[in-house]
């Protein structure tokens, strides 16, 4: 997939999914089907996911955005769904200054010849955001797909909207049974693995430390059951993660630590996939180090309780 950040290197003509797409879930991946290579009648048509950097709400506001999928795996996320190219639009304040009207000619007709697009159907686009489906439509015809609102029966008796607001919402709440459902697979945090204070040796549970973007969504601080793929390794290792300040060992910034079973080697600079699997517990500050070692013993336990339903 090529990723394009500058007009002149669009492939054109081009069919189109039109969005932010943070986190690429199931209801993202709705929209973006109707473009795929697989879906297009006719082969001279590049798909095209058309997006924005930074988000407009990061422009607006002038505050970094967190988001589910930071730019590395937004790319990752829809080369696997098969998406030709990734069009990254330079948010600032000439492209928010243009009208609905100015939008459609500049940059979907001239600049990205499109002609076929897919949107959700509260995507809106122009100055104040004047847009909508209908001004669309009005161009392009059944030449648009407008994908209704997207819902999910999950636990509740009332349905849950598909969106990139509830899967934080979610995980802020360690809900990571939703949020996984929401995204259509597990959510996942992806670093390296760093140098740390190498605490947990001490007590027998060695910990890798990981270095995550820092635009990167971190759900509710909490001890979470995990399945981790390492970069040298051809199959997954089970183990729990920790989230947090680490407060028994008076820790003074935010961590993110995963303790692998059955695992011998040095994991230092390699790159760790993290998915979340469970929920187990909130963060808490234990009396003594023996007393938090026999919790990570209760923890590991109840970990490999949710996990051996994956084997």
């Amino acid at each position: 997939m090529r990723v394009i950040f500058d007009p002149t290197q669009i492939s054109r003509p081009t069919a189109i999914a039109l969005g932010n797409f943070d986190g690429v879930h199931v209801g993202h991946c709705r929209v973006i089907a109707p473009i795929l290579p697989k879906a297009l009648r006719d082969p001279s048509l590049t798909s095209t996911v058309v997006s924005f950097s930074p988000h407009p709400q990061e422009f607006f506001s002038q505050k970094q955005r967190l988001l589910l999928a930071p730019f590395d795996e937004k790319v990752a996320l829809l080369k696997l769904l098969g998406v030709e190219q990734l069009v990254l639009l330079p948010f600032d304040a000439d492209l928010a200054k243009l009208t609905a009207a100015e939008f459609i000619q500049k940059i979907l007709i001239d600049s990205l010849q499109v002609e076929l697009i897919s949107v959700g159907f509260d995507f809106h686009f122009g100055q104040k955001r004047q847009g909508n489906v209908t001004d669309l439509h009005n161009i392009w015809g059944d030449r648009l797909t407008v994908i209704p609102e997207q819902t999910m029966q999950i636990n509740d008796p009332s349905p849950i909207r598909i969106s990139s607001s509830n899967i934080r919402v979610a995980l802020a709440k360690g809900e990571v049974d939703l949020a996984n459902a929401l995204l259509g697979r597990p959510y996942n945090l992806v670093g390296k693995v760093i140098q740390g204070k190498q605490l947990g040796r001490t007590i027998g549970f060695p910990t890798a430390n990981l270095d995550l973007p820092p635009q990167k969504c971190l759900p509710r601080d909490g001890v979470y059951a995990v399945r981790v793929n390492i970069s040298s390794s051809s199959k997954p290792i089970f183990g729990v993660m920790n989230i947090g300040l680490r407060p028994t060992v008076n820790g003074d910034r935010r961590s993110v630590e995963v303790h692998l079973f059955d695992w011998q080697g040095d994991l230092y600079n390699q790159e760790l996939n993290v998915d979340l699997v469970k929920f187990i517990r909130p963060e808490q500050k234990f009396a003594s180090l023996d007393a938090l070692k026999d919790q990570i013993k209760a923890d590991c336990q109840t970990a490999l309780n949710h996990l051996a339903v994956l084997t």
